[in-house]
């Protein structure tokens, strides 16, 4: 049997998720929002590519272009780190910008289809009214997409729990600080620590087992208890 002598790396795992999580929403919503219901114009389709390279591209890459983004390597690094006192090498928080990162097209891929399931009537309905693209976003939009929105929020969660290799290269593997529970197995599997890698994969497993079979049962009893109206 497995086993864990070391919770940390789960809290900070969670920690880091929750974030991940809260910091890739406005602007995922708003993309998605954008991607379904926007109007069409040149070079859509090239946004909406970068949108979703992240979900393609091997995380260490993600994570190396994250590195010169956030390090001192280049004019912008400097400028982040000496002018706007964004400090995020190496801190859990620069593990949260990377899980947000590699999180953020699996939840725009999501959402943007639950928006596309918005009947445009409604919407036209809606502007014909005088309601804005904000306030139909907000009391139609989002209200009639919400279980979609909160398969969404799983899965992001889920895929920045797990993340690996854009954290690794933003935020190193540093026990205590910034070494995530997916970085704390490959370091015990490198170390030959064969039981305690066993332990730490399958807390990962149950985790992520967990969420994803409650969000399916919640969505199951709002489904059940709409059709017995």
């Amino acid at each position: 049997m497995g086993s864990i002598p070391d919770l940390a790396p789960l809290w900070l795992s969670l920690q880091v998720a929750g974030a991940a999580t809260l910091l890739m929403l406005p602007l995922g919503v708003l993309a998605a929002w954008w991607l379904a219901q926007g109007r069409p114009f040149p070079g859509k389709g090239l946004i909406e590519t970068l949108l979703m390279l992240p979900l393609v591209l091997p995380p260490t890459v993600a994570g190396y272009y994250l590195l010169l983004l956030f390090g001192r390597g280049t004019r912008l690094g400097q400028w982040i780190n000496d002018s706007a006192g964004l400090h995020l090498l190496f801190t859990w928080q620069g593990a949260a910008v990377a899980a947000s990162v590699m999180a953020l097209p699996l939840f725009i891929r999501t959402a943007s289809a639950a928006f596309a399931s918005v009947e445009r009537e409604m919407l036209e309905a809606g502007r014909t009214l005088g309601a804005s693209e904000i306030g139909l976003l907000r009391w139609v939009i989002i209200p009639m997409s919400y279980r979609g929105l909160l398969a969404g929020l799983a899965l992001a969660f889920a895929r920045a729990l797990g993340e690996f290799g854009a954290t690794l290269m933003l935020a190193g593997s540093i026990p205590g600080r910034t070494q995530t529970l997916p970085l704390a197995l490959y370091a015990a599997v490198q170390a030959g620590k064969d039981s305690e890698a066993l332990g730490y994969t399958l807390l990962l497993s149950l985790v992520a087992f967990v969420l994803l079979g409650s969000v399916g049962l919640y969505q199951r009893r709002i489904a059940t208890g709409r059709a017995e109206r």
